[in-house]
């Protein structure tokens, strides 16, 4: 190790970020500076990466779980010869910057998860070890070793008193992902005040309660990092690894260092002095040569490695073309088209199931010609219906397992699908009741906002739930998932509109989708043609019963509730037309005309009616309509009184169009 030339590149580091934050007046300086001898071993010796491809399949993945200390990771990227120039440091927090006020995957090379939110990393490594694992085990032969990378994730106090943590924590140990290591970034400062203030845990014997082995170092002594870094990556024995680096916050700037006053921009005012103290000259933003031929000596080493690979992944491919084809169609996000997918879901004919068992059936049959989707349950695969047959479960024998038990953790299965998807081969999905889809909410906003191809399974989705009550009844819930920008919500009315659905969820590579499905058993919709049903959704809406009069009135419904609009309709007469309308946000996808095609401005008289709370139909239905739902929390009885009780029912939606 080359002590020298790290020390001083850790203060460089501080004097990045110091300059950065001082320069836009907002920032956390705390991090950076505290773990900057962190990052000088991380990305200075022990990491394996290739600045010049990031997206490497096999590279040390490192995420910075306390995201608000983005300069830590903007600093060390810049350093390590990323395609982060200099210029896009002073742009810090600025307009369309590769340098953001917290990591955004997708924006920054080498960023590999958008953190902020407290604790979501934590989550994200574990998904992301867990992903590396199955790959090893799908894809690496006898012969050809071409997954056996490790997953790092930084965090502080902040991050582990997350509820999230201990969830993933849990699971990781559970699963022996000896892949992965946690630093702990143990400065003994939130925000507020000194971590004693709401604290007082003891977090080495925390994490080996749950088969974590645990190593307790300073972090700001660059040997004791690298042995410990390095005795971790070596230890192969099953259990994951959690490195507590004790570090001084804001280590630099003496007047506010280890205090909560150093956690954002309030050593701001003294960088000046700091930046002499250390070292720096007056020159803001500066590197030195040492520091620059240090990284150049160091990447050129890495290559060596990368090359190396890269003959080994050669080799794998001509030896293994079925396995290298899957492996191209699962980092290109290449599901195929929904179309093509839906399509390897049989008709159903006559049935009457519940939308959650009819997504069984279309689960299966897609995960049947496309090996790389894999589901997973917070423990509730019995009741969600989504265990993919014959493929086993993941585990630390069976990494190939393609069904994952999540347990009692909701908020770390959607963080750990989360890590899937950035780690990019496998098209993950996992299921709860819909009424705690809240519990995992934060994940899924940020899966919208990374745009995850990843997908929810969400049962029990209304008052149709009827005897376990309205805590279990999820009246406001689908229209909550629906204000998530980028997020695709679908609540299918019979089996054909569930097999498009999941045809278009595994589909979607740019974000994310939630299957609204009915616990209760459903009709078949027969009168509308199989194919009408599929094409439909894939559409978001479409007509399932046409006028055969001059339009006089538009009935809208999804899910459930388009059997009683069906049932409405064929009583009001022949001008009334019946809307399904399974997902709002494809539909708003559609062109102009073809949304006109189904919602004619020309006609004014609609009257909508969704199991739910009211709100969101009254931009289809116009202020002249009428929405049927229930703006109240449901009741515990039999699925139909409880419908009845709260009128949402097919006499409901006839009174309503007569009235108009």
């Amino acid at each position: 190790m080359n002590v020298s030339a790290l020390t001083q590149a850790s203060n460089e580091a501080r004097g990045l970020a110091m300059d950065a934050v001082a320069a836009c007046k907002s920032g956390h300086l705390g991090l950076p500076l505290g773990a900057a001898e962190i990052g000088a071993v991380l990305f200075g010796q022990a990491l394996r990466y290739n600045p010049a491809d990031p997206q490497w399949i096999n590279r040390d993945r490192f995420v910075l779980s306390a995201g608000h200390g983005s300069m830590f990771i903007y600093a060390w990227l810049h350093l390590a010869g990323y395609d982060l120039p200099l210029q896009e440091l002073k742009n810090f927090r600025q307009l369309h910057s590769k340098t953001p006020g917290h990591p955004e995957f997708g924006e920054t090379p080498g960023v590999e998860a958008t953190t902020g939110p407290l604790g979501q990393g934590t989550g994200n490594i574990v998904g992301m070890a867990m992903a590396a694992k199955m790959a090893a085990a799908h894809f690496n032969t006898q012969e050809h070793t071409i997954f056996d990378h490790m997953v790092v994730g930084l965090a502080g106090d902040g991050c582990l008193q997350e509820g999230i943590s201990h969830e993933a924590a849990s699971f990781a140990g559970r699963f022996g992902l000896d892949n992965l290591v946690l630093i702990y970034d143990s400065n003994d400062v939130t925000l507020d005040a000194m971590a004693a203030k709401t604290q007082n845990e003891n977090a080495a014997m925390r994490y080996e309660a749950l088969n974590w082995q645990v190593w307790t170092v300073n972090g700001h002594d660059l040997a004791a990092m690298a042995k410990a870094y390095a005795e971790a990556k070596a230890a192969k024995n099953q259990k994951p690894k959690l490195i507590i680096a004790k570090t001084i916050i804001g280590k630099g700037i003496p007047e506010v260092a280890g205090t909560s006053k150093a956690h954002g921009e309030g050593g701001v005012k003294f960088v000046d002095a700091a930046r002499k103290a250390l070292g720096l000259p007056e020159e803001k933003f500066f590197v030195s040569q040492g520091t620059h031929d240090y990284f150049t000596g160091h990447a050129a080493e890495l290559k060596k490695q990368y090359d190396t690979w890269q003959a080994t992944y050669a080799a794998w491919r001509k030896a293994n073309p079925e396995k290298a084809a899957l492996l191209d169609k699962g980092i290109a996000r290449d599901n195929g088209t929904a179309a093509e997918l839906t399509a390897a879901v049989p008709a159903f004919g006559e049935n009457n199931l519940a939308t959650r068992v009819s997504g069984e059936t279309s689960l299966n049959a897609i995960a049947k010609v496309r090996p790389l989707v894999i589901s997973g349950s917070a423990d509730l695969h019995g009741s969600t219906k989504n265990y993919i047959k014959d493929a086993g479960d993941f585990d630390v024998a069976t990494p190939a397992g393609r069904n994952n038990h999540f347990g009692i953790r909701e908020h770390a299965m959607g963080a750990i699908m989360n890590g899937v998807a950035y780690h990019g081969v496998f098209t993950p999905s996992g299921a709860t009741f819909l009424t705690f889809s809240d519990y995992l909410r934060p994940s899924i906003r940020v899966a919208a906002l990374a745009k995850l191809p990843v997908f929810y399974i969400f049962t029990h989705d209304s008052i149709g739930v009827g005897e376990d009550g309205p805590t279990h009844q999820p009246v406001e819930t689908v229209s909550a998932l629906r204000c998530i920008p980028n997020l695709d919500v679908i609540r299918p009315a019979d089996a054909e509109e569930t097999a498009a659905a999941f045809g278009y969820a595994v589909a979607r590579a740019n974000g994310p989708v939630a299957l609204s499905l009915s616990r209760q058993n459903v009709p078949s919709l027969d009168s509308i043609p199989v194919e009408t049903r599929r094409e439909g959704t894939l559409k978001g809406g479409y007509i399932a019963h046409k006028e055969t009069a001059p339009l006089s009135a538009i009935i809208l419904a999804s899910g459930s509730e388009l059997s009683l609009a069906l049932e409405a309709a064929k009583e009001l007469g022949n001008g009334v037309r019946v809307v399904s309308m399974p997902s709002f946000e494809i539909f708003d996808k559609q062109t102009p005309e073809y949304r006109e095609s189904v919602l004619p401005k020309t006609c004014t008289k609609r009257v909508s009616i969704e199991a739910g709370v009211t709100g969101l139909w009254w931009k289809y239905v116009g202020a002249s309509g009428k929405v049927i739902g229930n703006d109240t929390f449901g009741l515990s009885a039999p699925g139909n009184v409880v419908m009845k009780e709260l009128g949402i029912t097919k006499d409901a939606v006839v009174s309503a169009v007569k009235s108009l």
